[in-house]
């Protein structure tokens, strides 16, 4: 992870949407740290928080939309061969794609916020054939809410992080 920083200054919020695409659709990437980092850059005066932003909102949503379409197009067939191994039962799939489509809009939304579906969440609304009307609406607001958290949010409290230290 020593490295994000540094990418992130040299190439600016360019390499954070970049990281942030990524991420979003499965490839394990340090996302959230990067988006930290580039927000710390901010508060010194190097990125500007508002770019900091859009780019991770951008990342995001390209790569969870991404992710939405290799899971619309492949991932049913992938979950069916690869699921009993990552204890994706067939009982499991079946209460998933029951989940999706009674919860599916809170479950794309909400799912930013946690690590490992973050990842996956675009993978897995595609597999499991979440309407993609709903899909883009939940993964919209989710991304900027993320977003907003982790760039304005570290933006506008680093002060009071740094006093408490």
């Amino acid at each position: 992870m020593a490295w994000i920083e540094p990418a992130i200054a040299a190439y600016g919020v360019w390499a954070l949407l970049i990281i942030l695409y990524f991420e979003s659709f499965g490839v394990p990437l340090p996302g959230e740290s990067a988006l930290v980092a580039a927000a710390l850059l901010a508060t010194r005066g190097d990125l500007e928080v508002e770019h900091v932003f859009l780019a991770a909102w951008t990342g995001a949503m390209l790569g969870d939309s991404t992710g939405y379409l290799i899971g619309r197009f492949g991932g049913r067939r992938l979950l069916k061969r690869y699921g009993p191994s990552l204890k994706l039962t067939p009982e499991r799939l079946t209460r998933l794609e029951t989940m999706a489509q009674t919860r599916g809009f809170l479950m794309v939304l909400t799912a930013r916020f946690i690590v490992v579906l973050r990842q996956l969440n675009g993978l897995i609304a595609g597999s499991v054939g979440m309407p993609w009307s709903h899909f883009v609406v939940a993964n919209a607001l989710g991304a900027a809410l993320w977003a907003g958290l982790w760039s304005f949010g570290v933006y506008y409290f680093a002060d009071t992080f740094r006093r408490l230290i």
